[in-house]
């Protein structure tokens, strides 16, 4: 039976899901106050990878070993800011419990793998209908490592993900030489995972996905969601800072905002933001063949129609902190020991800045599915590092479960529930 959906957020995960909404014929509002695709949004700013290959989640085994240096060091990898650590200790307990053993990691990458499962065919089949094809590229990414040992040292790691599916080729120095001569020569060995691919512009995809939503029928709201309006376990309206939506169902797709909905849905979700950065260097003098990601560096490197893209950087600091624009300059120095034809000089309004906020659960995994408090309300948030690579079957998954199909991905590792 179609609904009249509202589905708050338009970032990647809440524009899929409104196209695969309006596929079953729903009547569907997107509520979002910024522009979609914009650069106050997650989606517009991410290091643009599709990665199948993606499921292995942030904390491993051995990891409170270095939360004291996470404290210490406000530039490392993995930032805390010790004003924020009394805020951040209940998730940042579940965090480490997430990944304490082998085990653990093993079960959230198998949770991860079929949400990630063809992610750039997914990709660019939407992207083609919103008539923006050209912005997937399927040709693979490189991750590159000073040497074989490297790489071995990651043993693990690499192991599971080739247990969940990700399949590579292994280059040595010269074949890597040949696919990527940019490239600085400390690097020996790489491998090419040629089912990754790569969104060009994320920022551009979300604003035509949203626009194909609208040529379908969809209504773009301009404003805030402030609440839900539940009366005896049934939604009757959206509330936002323009007035209440009346609507059937809603999907809670608003990133790193979505705590407090959810709460009121009746879960309660320990969501923190784990801010990323980007630099972006205009007119680089370089070309990248392939995106690369440097083992050494923890970041992307990708072409995009702006420039060469450094995307990366974890820091645990909340939602209204001021950014720390030394930890995008770190992403630059480390492209200039990358690329050694990068310009040595690079002036300041050649390099541009960002910070955005990604919507992470302490164990790697989002939710998705029915909220527990009111059926009316779905969950579609908390993906992390992986929201660009699984928004189109996060968006299929919730129309299955809104249409009562039997959906080609189970969604119990998702439930919101397993926060009680």
């Amino acid at each position: 039976m179609p609904h009249h959906i509202v589905v708050i957020g338009a970032g990647i995960v809440g524009a899929a899901t409104a196209v695969e909404l309006l596929r079953d014929g729903h009547t569907v509002t997107i509520v979002e106050p910024g522009d979609p695709g914009g650069e106050q949004a997650a989606s517009y700013g991410n290091g643009t990878l599709l990665n199948p290959s993606s499921v292995i989640p942030i904390s491993a085994p051995g990891l409170w070993k270095k939360v004291p240096g996470y404290l210490v060091d406000p530039l490392g990898p993995l930032a805390i800011r010790w004003r924020y650590l009394p805020h951040l200790l209940p998730w940042l307990w579940r965090f480490i419990r997430a990944g304490a053993t082998v085990a653990k990691v093993e079960a959230t990458a198998r949770a991860l793998a079929p949400l990630l499962a063809d992610a750039p065919a997914l990709h660019r089949k939407l992207a083609e209908e919103a008539g923006v094809g050209d912005l997937i590229r399927r040709n693979g990414v490189l991750c590159v490592f000073p040497s074989r040992a490297d790489f071995a040292a990651e043993a693990t790691s690499w192991r599971i993900r080739h247990d969940n599916g990700t399949r590579w080729l292994e280059l040595n120095e010269d074949e890597l030489r040949q696919r990527e001569p940019a490239l600085d020569r400390r690097y020996k060995f790489a491998l090419l995972i040629e089912q990754n691919g790569q969104c060009v512009d994320p920022g551009a995809l979300v604003a035509a996905l949203v626009r194909h939503a609208q040529a379908l029928g969809a209504r773009l709201h301009r404003a805030r969601v402030t609440g839900l309006h539940i009366e005896a376990g049934r939604l009757r309206a959206v509330r936002s800072d323009a007035g209440e939506l009346v609507c059937d169902k809603a999907v809670i797709a608003a990133g790193a905002w979505s705590k407090t909905l959810a709460a009121e849905a009746g879960d309660a979700v320990p969501l923190e933001t784990e801010r990323g950065y980007h630099a972006l260097i205009k007119d680089p003098g370089i070309e990248l063949r392939l995106p690369v990601m440097p083992s050494d560096g923890k970041m992307s490197n990708v072409m995009t129609p702006q420039g060469l893209r450094l995307a990366g950087q974890v820091e645990l600091a909340g939602l209204d902190a001021t950014p720390n624009w030394k930890r995008a300059e770190i992403l630059r120095d480390f492209a200039l020991r990358t690329w050694p034809g990068l310009p040595r000089d690079l002036p300041a309004d050649r390099v541009k800045v960002w910070m955005g906020h990604r919507p992470s659960t302490p164990d790697g995994l989002p939710c998705i599915g029915p909220a527990s408090g009111c059926a009316d309300v779905l969950h579609a948030f908390g993906h992390g590092h992986v929201g660009l690579t699984a928004g189109p079957a996060t968006g299929r998954l919730v129309a299955d479960l809104i249409a009562g199909r039997a959906p080609g991905i189970d969604p119990a590792p998702y439930a919101a529930r397993r926060f009680r």
